[in-house]
């Protein structure tokens, strides 16, 4: 029986479906605690003890979280390795004294997410089409991007995955999405990650979605490296980094008073950099400066932060605030592993006001595709968004003011890509026989 396996590496989550036959594309599920969930989360942990000469245990996925906080913050978590693919200064890292590139901590993510999928579908052999972002976070350049699909495609083929064929995340969207349809149009498919939001303009509809070759139905597809983990970082700067000593000052040994550097909260605003922050040349820094730091409680608590790992915990009560400013125009906000003591709320338009610049960066894109393909506003039927920031009332208001309400849709947000591309798989596979 013929089957197609879609395979969605995300920064924050990852997904894997497979369609049979009759069209049907099924979501593998993962076991969370007591939970199962059709995501698979883009985490690694590494184990605190091992062998001075063996590599260190890894984990990845839900696995990852359970043995993370069961160690009780020793160990090693790794995540967002999507948003570092375009980076040609992040070749490899040291953990434990044991070198890994960037395609090792790939592969362990691909094969977790292979092995736990096996359990539900079996051995996974057919055809394989893997996502991929329109333009990669960082890139700048298409050779930027050719630099980021090589390594992704080297992480695949270490996990044991050689026979792959990409397609751009939003195309994939577009597939899912065009099943529901009972008539053609041109859509818009907006799919928002946790590095990047990527667009597609495609004619869909019944008369289209058995053709073998769907290119000409592509009017074209563009991206930008700006999503979920960009308005984290907002939240960081506007909301946690001043309770963590920004803004506040220090006496140099020159008895100036100079503020405390910048880049400190710069790291500290991407999840996938925080670990930076702990080697002994900054962690020494961090210590002189809360000696002669005039607010050192706040030097202290930053100290304790990335001493003991607690990005990870830090970054949930970001996303669950995030979450709630969805749904509400208030929301509050409470970290608390002492001397980290944060307690304090925020409005939806203070949290819309810092994302601005973010939101506008997504309105040029889908204007420059929009320009790109010679396409006027009015000749978009529908605009259907997808991924968890796709949630965020003032990027779906971005969409509504531009092209109406009544004409923007949403679906599974987090699984949509997965099971498009498990459907462009099977269509490869069924053209092929």
């Amino acid at each position: 029986m013929r089957r197609g396996i879609g395979i969605d590496f995300g920064t924050t989550n990852s997904a894997l479906a497979v369609a049979n036959e009759g069209g049907e594309a099924v979501l593998a599920t993962f076991t969370d605690g007591r939970e199962q969930r059709s995501t698979f989360r883009s985490i690694l942990f590494f184990e605190p003890e091992s062998l001075p000469s063996s590599r260190p245990q890894v984990v990845a996925g839900p696995d990852a979280v359970r043995r993370y906080v069961e160690a009780g913050g020793r160990g090693r978590l790794v995540q967002s390795m999507k948003s570092h693919l375009a980076s040609r200064l992040f070749t490899e890292t040291n953990v434990f004294g044991h070198t890994y590139r960037l395609a090792d901590l790939i592969a362990v993510i691909i094969r977790g997410l292979r092995q736990q999928a096996e359990q539900q579908f079996g051995t996974l052999q057919g055809s394989i089409v893997v996502g991929r972002p329109a333009h990669f976070s960082g890139a700048t350049t298409a050779n930027d991007d050719a630099f980021a699909l090589s390594r992704l495609r080297a992480g695949f083929q270490q996990a044991g995955v050689h026979d792959v064929r990409f397609e751009f995340e939003p195309v994939a969207a577009a597939y899912q999405y065009e099943r529901q349809l009972d008539h053609d149009e041109l859509v818009l498919i907006g799919d928002f990650g946790g590095g990047t939001s990527d667009f597609s303009l495609i004619h869909l509809g019944p008369s289209r979605r058995d053709r073998s070759d769907r290119s000409r139905d592509i009017l074209g597809v563009d991206g930008v490296g700006i999503a979920g983990d960009r308005f984290d970082s907002r939240i960081v700067r506007h909301l946690v980094a001043p309770h963590l000593g920004l803004g506040a000052s220090y006496r140099s040994a020159f008895d100036q008073t100079l503020p405390i550097p910048l880049w400190l909260y710069e790291n500290l605003e991407r999840w996938e950099h925080l670990s930076f922050l702990k080697t002994k040349p900054t962690m020494d820094l961090l210590h002189r400066l809360e000696f002669t730091a005039d607010k050192p409680e706040q030097i202290a608590a930053l100290i304790h932060l990335v001493n003991d790992d607690l990005g990870y915990q830090l970054y949930r009560a970001i996303e669950r605030t995030k979450f709630r400013l969805s749904e509400q125009p208030t929301s509050a906000f409470a970290f608390h592993d002492r001397p980290v003591e944060i307690a304090t709320s925020v409005e939806r338009a203070h949290f819309e006001a810092w994302v601005t610049p973010q939101l506008e960066a997504i309105e040029a894109c889908i204007t420059r595709l929009l320009e790109h393909c010679g396409v006027s506003v009015e000749k978009v039927g529908t605009v259907f968004l997808t991924g968890g920031s796709s949630f965020v009332p003032a990027v779906r208001r971005l969409f509504a003011d531009r092209f109406g309400a009544d004409r923007v849709r949403g679906g599974e947000e987090l699984t949509t890509v997965a099971r498009g591309l498990a459907l462009c798989a099977l269509a490869e596979a069924s053209a092929a026989s």
